[in-house]
């Protein structure tokens, strides 16, 4: 008999495991599989996101920060992320406009009504 497939919070919390041990290589497969299988799993392309960002995959991560604020466009955390994102492929312009929209947020603004 074969084991049942791990669901995407198993496959979270396991790879989120790794990011705690240093493993990022082994995390963002894991975060990656995550969201294939949940395209609409706000904390795994928030995750993911993060993850390459510390491993230098820059543009990777924009692409998953972008995609973390389209699924919340009012989720501060998400906002602050892609800045810094952007920061790091020295995007200043894009940079400093996830900035603002943080910023709205952190004030108790909201992007997107």
């Amino acid at each position: 008999m074969s084991e049942p497939a791990a669901t995407v919070e198993e496959l979270f919390d396991e790879a989120s495991g790794h990011v705690a041990l240093g493993e990022l290589t082994e995390a963002i497969t894991l975060y990656r599989r995550c969201v294939e299988l949940q395209p609409d799993f706000f904390d795994g392309w928030h995750a993911l996101g993060m993850a390459l960002l510390r491993s230098g995959e820059i543009k990777e991560a924009i692409g998953a920060g972008l995609m973390a604020t389209t699924l919340q466009p009012n989720d501060l955390l998400a906002w602050t992320a892609l800045s810094q994102m952007y920061v790091a492929n020295k995007q200043i312009a894009e940079a400093e406009d996830a900035k603002g929209k943080a910023r709205i947020l952190s004030l108790g603004g909201k992007v997107v009504k």
